[in-house]
C-alpha cells in the first residue's frame, strides 16, 4: 500500500452509528402550506366529516407524523399494512380506532376490506395513508376501490423552500450537529424538493463527518453533493 493511501486511511474513523429515532410529537410537527389542512383535520378530531378518513401525500411528506399523532389521540391501534390483523383479532382486540399507514404497501387487499367493514359496522374511526389517491390500476378489489373513493381525501402537497429549510434545521437539532451558519440555506437551494432527501441527506452527512473526523460544513456537504452527482 501507498504512502499517501496509509495516510489517507489513517485519517478516517470508525463511524459509531446509533440509533436515531424521529420525534413524532405534536408539537415537533412542523406546519406549512403545503400540509395546512391535513394537520388541521387531525387537528378536528373527533369532530371529522366521516369514521373513515384517507390521508395522501408524497414519501416523506409527514403522513406518518400526523399519523402517529392522531394515533395517541384517538388511542388507535396501528396495523401494518404487510400484515392487517384477521377478523377474529379485530374482535378480540375491540380497537378504539384503527391506523394503517402506507397503503402502497398492502398485499392482501380482502383484509383490508374486511377491516373497513369491521370499522364501519363497528363505529371505529379509521386513518388511512398511501402516496397517491386510489385508483383502478392500484387498487383491484373493486368494493374496496369504491369504499376508499368515498371517504373524504386530505392531500399533502410538496413542500417549499421554507418548510425543506425549517426540516433540515429540525435535523440537525436532532442529530445535535453543530453546523456552519448558513448550511440550511446552501443546501435547500441544491437538494431535491423532498423532505426524504433532506432526511436522506442529513444522514449521510452526519455518518460522514463523524466518519471522517470532520466539522459539518459547507465544503464537505458540497463534496457529498457532488458525489452524489456523479452516482
Amino acid at each position: 500500500m501507498a504512502e499517501g493511501e496509509k495516510a489517507a486511511r489513517g485519517g478516517e474513523q470508525f463511524a459509531l452509528e446509533f440509533p436515531f429515532e424521529p420525534s413524532f410529537a405534536r408539537d415537533e410537527f412542523l406546519a406549512a402550506p403545503s400540509n395546512v389542512d391535513a394537520l388541521a383535520m387531525i387537528d378536528r378530531w373527533p369532530s371529522w366529516p366521516d369514521r373513515l378518513l384517507l390521508l395522501v401525500g408524497p414519501a416523506g411528506s409527514g403522513k406518518s407524523h400526523l399519523a402517529a399523532i392522531w394515533a395517541r389521540r384517538a388511542h388507535a391501534l396501528v396495523a401494518s399494512p404487510l400484515a392487517l390483523p384477521p377478523l377474529d383479532a379485530l374482535v378480540g382486540l375491540k380497537p378504539e380506532a384503527i391506523v394503517v399507514d402506507g397503503l402502497e404497501d398492502a398485499t392482501d387487499e380482502t383484509a383490508l376490506f374486511h377491516l373497513l367493514n369491521y370499522a364501519n359496522e363497528s363505529n371505529i374511526p379509521v386513518l388511512l395513508t398511501r402516496r397517491s389517491p386510489p385508483r383502478e390500476d392500484r387498487v383491484r378489489l373493486p368494493d374496496l376501490l369504491s369504499r376508499m373513493r368515498r371517504a373524504p381525501l386530505i392531500e399533502i402537497g410538496a413542500p417549499d423552500e421554507d418548510l425543506i429549510r425549517a426540516v433540515l434545521d429540525k435535523l440537525f437539532r436532532d442529530r445535535q450537529l453543530i453546523v456552519e451558519p448558513g448550511l440550511g440555506d446552501y443546501l435547500t437551494l441544491r437538494l431535491e424538493r423532498s423532505l426524504d432527501a433532506a432526511r436522506a441527506f442529513v444522514r449521510d452527512l452526519d455518518r460522514e463527518a463523524l466518519m471522517r473526523g470532520r466539522r459539518v460544513t459547507r465544503v464537505l456537504a458540497g463534496e457529498l453533493l457532488d458525489r452524489a452527482r456523479e452516482d
